[in-house]
């Protein structure tokens, strides 16, 4: 900002008032001229774009919300990018989605924990709410999703909507290394469940029970290593499933295709 009456700089937040002495044109006078200028304070959108991440996006694996990554160009507004890309559908045809294809985000703004979301339509459909909540609440900074209609929202609001394993971590199509870590919810009777990992072939290189934080009807969290040994890079599957109590069988079964290294 400048004031060219006498070279002086002030500066304000929002605006300056500048008087400015000019000269009088034959009459050897002066006029005083008031000037005011306004200064905007930066957006989000005025901010370049960050180097592009991996965020996830919940799409739907039959009527359960299934993670998948996204690489896409955040910026600080990473909660309208992760959104967008939710918007844009699935890129894999083993998944769906029950947002339609028309759905346009209109705003999203995030405070005290609950992130505020305009849609045109608006979500109604459990299953596109639960979408809509769990991409947002990958961010630490959102606990709830408020859709303008009813109280703000959390996971806990769609349990019928999330599998009873939920791998939220490697990613489909993710490469891994002997020892990596898998993450996620679940929940099962007496809170445990069992792994396989899978080569190309089939062959089991790895397997074992995992117990989750809580279950039998409370969703818990759990976190486990998975040790393997391969002689080249190929494409493995880790599978997760539950053993019934009843009978033995497994049950809640689910694969996540990954790249051995």
């Amino acid at each position: 900002m400048r004031n060219i009456a006498g070279g002086m700089r002030f500066r304000g937040a929002l605006s300056l008032l500048a008087v400015l002495a000019v000269a009088g044109c034959g009459g050897g006078g002066t006029k005083t001229v008031t000037v005011r200028e306004t200064v905007t304070e930066p957006t989000t959108s005025s901010v370049p774009n960050e180097a592009p991440k991996v965020l996830k996006v919940y799409l739907l694996q039959g009527d359960k919300v299934a993670p998948a990554a996204r690489s896409v160009a955040t910026g600080p507004a990473v909660a309208r990018a992760a959104l967008e890309a939710l918007l844009a559908g699935p890129e894999d045809e083993e998944l769906d989605t029950a947002i339609p294809p028309e759905t346009e985000l209109k705003s999203v703004t995030v405070e005290g924990g609950v992130a505020n979301v305009g849609l045109s339509p608006q979500a109604t459909d459990d299953a596109a709410r639960a979408q809509v909540v769990y991409t947002l609440t990958q961010f630490p900074t959102v606990n709830r999703v408020d859709f303008g209609a009813g109280p703000p929202v959390g996971r806990k609001a769609f349990e019928a909507q999330t599998p009873a394993i939920l791998v939220e971590s490697p990613l489909p199509g993710e490469t891994v290394e002997p020892g990596f870590k898998v993450t996620g919810t679940a929940n099962t009777f007496e809170a445990t469940f069992n792994y396989e990992l899978k080569d190309a072939s089939g062959k089991v290189l790895s397997k074992h029970f995992v117990t989750a934080s809580s279950g039998s009807g409370t969703r818990g969290t759990f976190r486990f290593t998975v040790p393997y040994e391969v002689e080249n890079p190929q494409q493995g599957t880790l599978v997760v499933f539950e053993i019934s109590a009843e009978n033995g069988s497994r049950i809640n079964e689910s694969e996540l295709p990954l790249q051995l290294e």
